[in-house]
């Protein structure tokens, strides 16, 4: 995996550098975003081999996952999230791989709540019957659940480790019993693949209070095979549903909110598309991502890192490391899903599994 060392400038950067805003000010990158959405990447294994991110005849194969003392600790990520949160960061997501997986994950979740940033956590829902109230008692806000198909036999192929739909629905209900909501449920739509269970999933998640988001099958990644015909447009998503039960557009919640947000005529609730390969947000993307073993990462698509964990474990000070978030926020000019071609999606790009989505 490609690194980016952080300058070595920033060794000495002085407090108030005429390079860097003051400590505490709000980051603006090239293209004037502001950073507001940290995700942070607390393991890059998984229980799911879900064909679009993990696919089993890559990572069953000697596939090298990080060992234990490379992953930050607890109280490096706290550092961390520490400092964003001072630089205008307002929302810190939890993921992985499966980010349940992470032993003692709740203890995480009580460190970072105090920092006042909403707090959310992405999973595959087949742990969270056993651990959706600690997750709340421990600060968690919300949860947002992946599954990518009601039909039983579809959704074990596509998990490809036979867990069974009914799991995923219990993990649901035990969020939403540990007031974890409103629950988001992602389905990734691979056109030939999961397309025929659109209708279905919004006739299950229609008046439950949950709301149902389709995201475009996405080029993260160099194993997952992707084509852009099996791209299913966000567009055509909404002209399914719509034809079953009317919609009508909302106005999003915030400033560059992926989802664009559509609303049941009738009442019934809303659904949100994610359309990131047909109709690119970069423009308005405020995400930065910390990887499991302590790199930043500017774009989902990132074929590079920039390291922070050897700051870290250098006994670097809260200005150092300041400024070298500093550093690469300011550098900034991702678009990657704006300049996609065929030959950029063949790029060699970090995995989901490692970065979260």
């Amino acid at each position: 995996m490609k690194v980016i060392p952080i300058r070595s400038a920033l060794a000495a950067a002085p407090l108030g550098s005429a390079t860097l805003p003051p400590p505490g000010s709000p980051l603006t990158d090239r293209r004037g975003r502001e950073v507001h959405d940290l995700r942070i990447s607390v393991t890059d294994r998984c229980n799911f081999r879900c064909v679009y991110c993990m696919p089993r005849e890559v990572f069953d194969k000697d596939y090298p996952f990080l060992p234990r003392m490379d992953l930050l600790s607890f109280e490096e990520i706290l550092r961390v999230a520490r400092l964003f949160v001072a630089r205008g960061v307002r929302k810190i997501r939890i993921t992985g791989g499966e980010p349940l997986l992470r032993k003692h994950i709740e203890r995480l979740i009580g460190m970072l709540a105090p920092l006042g940033a909403e707090l959310t956590l992405t999973t595959n829902g087949v742990l969270l019957p056993r651990m959706a109230q600690t997750l709340k008692d421990a600060g968690l806000n919300r949860v947002t659940v992946s599954l990518d198909a009601l039909d039983d036999a579809l959704f074990r192929r596509m998990n490809d480790a036979d867990y069974p739909v009914s799991q995923v629905l219990e993990g649901i209900a035990a969020a939403a019993e540990a007031g974890l909501g409103p629950i988001k449920v992602n389905m990734v739509v691979k056109r030939g693949t999961n397309d025929g269970d659109i209708e279905a999933m919004a006739h299950h998640f229609r008046g439950s209070g949950h709301i149902l988001r389709f995201i475009e099958f996405m080029d993260v990644g160099s194993s997952n095979g992707w084509k852009m015909d099996e791209v299913l447009p966000s567009s055509e998503v909404v002209a399914r549903i719509h034809r079953h039960f009317p919609l009508e557009p909302v106005d999003p919640n915030y400033s560059g909110e992926v989802a664009e947000r559509w609303r049941y005529v009738d009442g019934g609730g809303e659904i949100g598309v994610i359309s990131s390969v047909t109709q690119a947000f970069c423009s308005t993307c405020t995400r930065i991502r910390l990887s499991t073993e302590g790199k930043l990462y500017t774009c989902l698509f990132a074929q590079a890192g920039h390291d922070l964990r050897s700051l870290l474990r250098a006994d670097a000070d809260d200005v150092r490391l300041d400024a070298a978030i500093a550093s690469v926020w300011q550098g900034r000019e991702d678009r990657y899903s704006e300049i996609r071609t065929a030959h950029t999606a063949a790029a060699r790009k970090i995995e989901m599994s490692y970065i979260g989505g």
